[in-house]
């Protein structure tokens, strides 16, 4: 979904589920299920699988910021 596409984004840069569920006016708990969807479909196991994703797909932060 965009919403999930959004989060995997945020991951990507590093923020935690407080930071995403602030920044998106979220709760906590909806960023977590957010998070538990996308692992599902992409079939990953643990959070760093899922930032080395973010990583991969060229989503995280630029180093050089």
């Amino acid at each position: 979904t965009p919403r999930e596409r959004e989060v995997l984004h945020l991951i990507g840069q590093g923020y935690t589920n407080q930071e995403m569920a602030s920044l998106l006016s979220l709760s906590v708990n909806t960023i977590q299920t957010h998070r538990s969807r996308i692992m599902d479909k992409l079939n990953l196991h643990s959070r760093a699988e899922l930032m080395k994703y973010a990583v991969r797909m060229g989503l995280s932060r630029d180093p050089t910021a």
